[in-house]
């Protein structure tokens, strides 16, 4: 007994020196990074409110209106060269900007963002991002079609990049401040402290891992804090009233809608697409410069609004129409499809901006044309059709994001309203689940698809993207290199990876040739048809070796 009673001492003497030991060596470390969080925090809220209040500051000079939230009201009494003029003259100095300042003649958004955080250790690109902000600036305050929560992201990535290069931190680390100010510009963005977080998790980083959890909550909490000293405590949207599911019998026809917003935000997301195609083949086929192509859209965008101002800008004053219930059945359906088209035009165009506000109008208003149908079909079992807008708005833009968790919690964060979200999360599950299976998971991971970059599939599809042969194949001078005359001998039968490709084209050659190694040649940009030479070979365990180690490290990550 005694010898026992000796044993559990020693153990917990043991465990205490553990402890302490973990304490003395790690909590300094973890403080002084929860402290560069909380600075990230501000920092990063500060430029979401000071991008927000910009964009106020040039649409109310620009337009003349003294409340930009009743834009479109004001642009219904502006004559109609006006209406059709300022959305050009905005695509004219973004396509300048974008021809002088970016590689690609493209605004960068939450998409880089995605990518930055998986392929390069939390960083983004600096310069093109400062052009894309000032884009994306110009295109929300001369009535663009799309969001501000998009560039506000990429923003916050930019700023956390910043630190990540100065600390010199590894890519985990550069991963989790990247987290952080996404986390706190979300929140400011939102006053939603709880989504800004977890937007962060699930869309950014794509995990929930614990050890950035504490951190990235600071962050969100320090940037709604700034959010709430400049604008006060108070909601996006204001409710009429309390909205509650009357009766149990309604929760089909939210399943039911939930599954119509689904296959709205597809549609809207494949319009983009289509319409960004469609742009590129007619720019090829009348070789127009793209520094034209956002002015063209502007123009396109300007005639629009000339008949329908409700698509200009961000659209939260026709966001809110529906919320409240002041838009009828025709109005609804038409400025649905109406910003579809408008918010197509504008990013296929180039113009910049991001997708999230608009899908929350596009939501709103298809949930309220299935609202005034649904009630009016059945309104002995139907609570106020408002209830549906606010459910079609969290499930479109749900689907969009591909996040129903975060986009959920941002549509309670924005309305106030707790009391509906049995009718929120039936609408939101069936959209998403319908939605990620018709295109790649998301908007964003089907624009970094189209761009081959394979995110959607997970880590076990874009690690070996990740790694150079060049960097894992052995060298002629080497331990247990390849033979040289082996190597020549399957050169000449043309099976060989030239010294720039990745395991990704790699393995799969070495997989089907069944190889133990494969030859790694160079070859002469400027001549293609110049003879290839011998640089070494890629053995097929390394490849798989280091394939493996990056699968661990992410796991690793994911679940520490």
């Amino acid at each position: 007994m005694l010898g026992q009673l000796r044993n559990q001492l020693q153990q917990a003497s043991r465990a205490f020196g553990s402890g302490w030991d973990l304490v003395r060596h790690k909590a300094p470390s973890q403080i002084q990074f929860w402290l560069i969080a909380l600075v990230l925090g501000v920092v990063s809220g500060l430029a979401a409110i000071g991008f927000r209040a910009a964009i106020e500051w040039l649409q109310a000079t620009v337009y003349g209106t003294e409340n930009v939230n009743e834009l479109h009201s004001f642009a219904e009494g502006l004559p109609w060269f006006w209406v059709l003029m300022i959305p050009a003259i905005g695509g004219i100095v973004v396509g300048f900007i974008l021809h002088h300042l970016t590689p690609d003649g493209r605004v960068q958004s939450v998409a880089d963002v995605i990518e930055g955080a998986a392929l390069n250790d939390g960083r983004v690109e600096k310069k093109a991002g400062l052009a894309s902000a000032l884009c994306s600036w110009i295109t929300l305050s001369t009535g663009g079609s799309t969001g501000r929560e998009g560039p506000v992201v990429h923003i916050a990535a930019m700023a956390s990049s910043w630190v990540a290069n100065k600390l010199k931190v590894d890519g985990v680390t550069g991963r989790d401040l990247m987290g952080c100010a996404v986390a706190a510009a979300v929140s400011a963005s939102f006053n939603a402290p709880i989504a800004g977080a977890l937007f962060a998790l699930e869309v950014i980083l794509r995990h929930f891992a614990l050890h950035a959890f504490a951190p990235i909550v600071v962050a969100s909490a320090a940037g709604t804090v700034i959010s709430r000293l400049v604008y006060g405590d108070v909601t996006e949207f204001i409710l009429p009233g309390t909205t509650t599911v009357e009766f149990y019998l309604e929760l089909p026809a939210f399943f039911l809608l939930g599954l119509v917003c689904g296959c709205v935000a597809v549609v809207m997301m494949r319009a983009i697409f289509f319409a960004d195609d469609v742009e590129t083949e007619l720019q090829n086929k009348l070789s127009l410069p793209y520094w034209l192509r956002p002015a063209v859209a502007g123009l396109l965008l300007g005639g629009l609004a000339i008949f329908f101002p409700h698509i200009i800008g961000v659209g939260y004053e026709t966001t809110s129409l529906a919320l409240t219930g002041n838009l009828m059945l025709h109005e609804a359906f038409i400025f649905a499809i109406l910003k579809v088209l408008a918010v197509s035009l504008t990013v296929a165009g180039r113009m910049g901006g991001g997708v999230f506000s608009p899908a929350l109008m596009v939501g709103a208003l298809t949930g309220l044309t299935f609202g005034h149908i649904a009630t009016g079909l059945f309104p002995d079992v139907s609570s106020a059709f408002t209830l549906y807008a606010l459910a079609g708005m969290g499930a479109v833009a749900a689907a969009v994001l591909g996040a129903p968790i975060s986009t959920t919690l941002i549509v309670f964060e924005l309305t106030g309203d707790w009391q509906t979200g049995l009718a929120v999360m039936v609408s939101v599950s069936m959209s998403t689940a319908l939605a990620s299976r018709l295109v790649d998971r998301s908007f964003f991971l089907t624009q970094l698809e189209r761009r081959n970059v394979h995110l959607a599939a997970g880590p076990q599809a874009y690690l070996l993207a990740m790694f150079r042969v060049q960097g894992v194949m052995r060298r002629p001078t080497d331990d247990n290199a390849a033979d040289e005359q082996a190597c020549l001998d399957l050169v000449e039968q043309g099976l060989y990876v030239l010294d720039d490709a990745t395991l990704e084209t790699a393995l799969p050659i070495l997989d089907r040739s069944d190889l133990t190694f494969l030859p790694v040649v160079s070859k002469d940009a400027n001549n293609p048809n110049s003879a290839p030479v011998l640089q070494g070979a890629l053995f097929h365990v390394d490849a798989l070796k280091a394939y493996n180690q990056a699968l661990a490290a992410t796991a690793e990550e994911e679940h520490s």
